[in-house]
Parts: structure tokens; C-alpha cells; sequence
């Protein structure tokens, strides 16, 4: 696969994540709607900025315009998410302080990297393992939550469009990461293809329930 195939690639890559990217604008919605964040979850939002921000800082050292774009317009929707969550929240101490932690650790490892790693191949390494691990640790936290779902036979909680989107995007960072001969990029993504199909088993297993919305003819 040549400078073709690779382009390909990363449009690929672009499109996908931008879908998974924009599978929180249900959420955003459902906010705005509702003047409140009953039944939506925070830390996702949080947790994926990050990594989006890590994501970004290794496309910058690396040079890799598809990884820039990609996680730039990813941090620009997750922080409008966060600010709209925080908004209609009615703990905003608790989203504040968990906001305020992790992008501390952010922080700190960005001096970490920038100014007690002055070599840049070492760095690009060490960066690239940190987000690996980080990227590896958000596709595999949902798993806490199957023996959640086998135990109630339902799958209410699972979103069926973001876990099509998830597994086409992390098949084409596989693809897009074996193709440059980056690890650091291919093997992150397994995971999160791994994880759609299990979700994926689980939709097949578990189908949604349809609710009837006709009243019975007995009643």
C-alpha cells in the first residue's frame, strides 16, 4: 500500500473519529433539552479530551498532520461537552475538582516531557507510550459495566452508533499505524476494536427492547 493507500487511510481515520467524536452531540442535545445532565456521564467527556490533548501533543513532536487534525477538532467538541455539562450541573464543585486533577496530570507530564526529556526521539517514545497506556485504559474501562449488562439481559446502556464508529476507527488507527510502522499507534487501537465486538456480541445477545406504544386491545 503506497502514498495512496496511506491518504486513503487517513480520511478514513478522519471521518470514523469524527463520527465517534460526534456520537456526544446526542448528549449535548439531550442537555440542552432537558436543562439538566440526568442520566449522562461526565468522565467520558473528560477522560477522552485528554487523551485527545496527549494524542495531540505526539502528532506535533511527531509531524503527523492526520493525528493534529484529528485530535484537534477532538478536544475542541469534548471541551465544548465539558463546558455545557459543568454548565447545567448541579455538582459543579465535584466536575470542577475532576477536571482541575486531570489536567494537572496533564500538566505535569507535559514538563516531564518538554523539560526533563530534552532528547526528541526519547521523548516521542516515551509520549507515545504514555498515551498508548491511556488510550488502552479508556477502551477497556467499559468492561467494568458486562457484568452489569449479563446480569439485567439488557442493553440499554450501550450506544449501538458509537460502538460502529469506535470499531471502524480504531480498525482504520490500526491499519494507519502498521502502514508507518508505529506501534505506539497500531496497538492502543486493538483494544478498542476488541471491546466493539464483545459490545457488538452483546447487542446480538441482549437486543434492545422495543417498547410497545400501543395500548391493548383487552385493556
Amino acid at each position: 500500500m503506497g502514498s495512496t493507500g496511506l491518504q486513503l487511510l487517513s480520511w478514513a481515520c478522519l471521518v470514523f473519529s469524527l463520527g465517534m467524536f460526534g456520537t456526544g452531540l446526542s448528549d449535548l442535545q439531550q442537555m440542552f433539552a432537558t436543562q439538566s445532565v440526568e442520566n449522562i456521564q461526565f468522565l467520558p467527556f473528560l477522560t477522552t479530551d485528554v487523551n485527545n490533548l496527549s494524542w495531540l501533543s505526539y502528532g506535533f513532536l511527531k509531524g503527523d498532520r492526520t493525528l493534529i487534525i484529528v485530535n484537534t477538532i477532538g478536544v475542541v467538541l469534548q471541551t465544548l461537552y465539558i463546558l455545557v455539562y459543568f454548565y447545567f450541573s448541579s455538582e459543579k464543585r465535584s466536575v470542577l475538582l475532576k477536571t482541575v486533577g486531570l489536567l494537572a496530570v496533564l500538566l505535569i507530564g507535559y514538563c516531564y516531557f518538554n523539560l526533563l526529556v530534552p532528547d526528541v526521539p526519547t521523548r516521542l517514545a516515551r509520549l507515545g507510550l504514555f498515551c498508548s497506556v491511556f488510550t488502552i485504559t479508556m477502551y477497556l474501562s467499559p468492561l467494568a459495566d458486562l457484568a452489569k449488562i449479563v446480569k439485567s439481559r439488557s442493553t440499554k446502556c450501550l450506544s449501538f452508533p458509537l460502538t460502529v464508529t469506535t470499531f471502524l476507527a480504531s480498525t482504520c488507527w490500526s491499519l494507519y499505524g502498521l502502514l508507518l510502522e508505529d506501534l505506539y499507534i497500531t496497538i492502543p487501537n486493538l483494544p478498542g476494536i476488541a471491546t466493539s465486538l464483545v459490545r457488538f456480541w452483546l447487542f446480538w445477545r441482549f437486543p434492545p427492547v422495543r417498547e410497545n406504544t400501543y395500548k391493548s386491545l383487552l385493556a
